[in-house]
């Protein structure tokens, strides 16, 4: 029982720890969605001459009217993007590298309030699931003691369930609010195409970790509680049954101890014999005459 427990209670506190990573990755990382943008290309130079727009030979003469042939798509860069919680970084079209913006910024002002929401949600997530390693920790340090491992095992599976639901409410309204950004988000912003990045992918590793290591958690909880309410029910049967077989020792006992006093008792007579004494209830009325009938004589 104390080895399948603690097997159980090491299993918990993987999954736990590697929700934690997964969920601390995707908090400060900025690939929860990525894609690209379309945007207008610049103007050739002699740093750049491919993708922008050659004006007549590169005639930068202001007073000139410049005319490009290109049309349709191909007046437009699509540039790569990724954005996180915090951070939306685009491919810098005019040099090397890239250039960040605050996410916060970006999102419409009705929506700010739900990202608000979701980045508080996201660290009591991860706070919760330090609190819940640390207490199967603890756990796996009190083994030895079944009562106190139990209500380690109850607090910690309580923690990891909150985080968990936590978790899976801020990563909706993140979902919920970088949509409404796709469509009323700035017009230099918004993208031509996107999709979810490897963060987003860590995120929903990590809820789908923390609720295993809770249902590991619960589940070792439940079994050790029945093991020892089994253990006990076999306990007190056993104290019966031993009670029950004592009780009859000591009744054949004493039965023993009085056949041998009545069968060892004997009564003396003037004459100097000796007649053993037969209760009279365990003779029948002939018997008696019969024995009264020889005293008489």
């Amino acid at each position: 029982m104390k080895t399948t427990r603690k097997c159980r209670a090491l299993l918990a506190v993987g999954l736990n720890l590697v929700a934690l990573f997964f969920s601390t990755t995707a908090f400060i990382t900025t690939y929860w969605c990525e894609g690209t943008q379309r945007v207008p290309k610049p103007n050739c130079s002699k740093d750049r001459k491919h993708n922008c727009i050659n004006y007549n030979g590169n005639d930068t003469n202001q007073n000139k009217v410049h005319y490009s042939w290109e049309t349709g798509d191909d007046r437009f860069l699509f540039r790569h993007f990724h954005t996180g919680i915090w951070y939306s970084c685009e491919e810098n079209i005019n040099g090397g590298g890239e250039k960040c913006r605050s996410f916060i910024d970006l999102a419409p002002a009705s929506e700010r309030g739900v990202l608000w929401l979701s980045v508080v949600s996201e660290v009591l997530y991860i706070m919760l699931l330090v609190v819940g390693f640390s207490l199967m920790c603890l756990e796996l340090l009190h083994s030895s003691n079944v009562i106190d491992g139990l209500k380690l095992n109850a607090f910690a599976a309580v923690f990891t369930v909150l985080s968990g639901l936590l978790g899976m409410v801020a990563h909706m309204m993140y979902t919920q609010v970088f949509q409404v950004t796709v469509s009323l988000g700035p017009e230099d912003w918004r993208p031509h195409t996107w999709d979810y990045g490897w963060s987003f992918c860590l995120a929903w590793g990590s809820f789908t970790c923390c609720m295993a290591a809770s249902v590991t958690t619960l589940n070792s909880y439940t079994k050790t509680v029945i093991e020892f309410r089994h253990k006990r029910k076999m306990f007190e049967q056993g104290l019966r049954e031993e009670q029950t077989f004592i009780d009859q020792e000591a009744i054949s006992y004493y039965r023993d101890r009085s056949v041998q006093s009545i069968s060892s008792s004997v009564e003396v007579f003037p004459g100097g014999g000796t007649k053993a004494m037969v209760p009279a209830a365990s003779m029948d009325m002939g018997e008696i005459r019969e024995s009264l009938g020889e005293e008489q004589c």
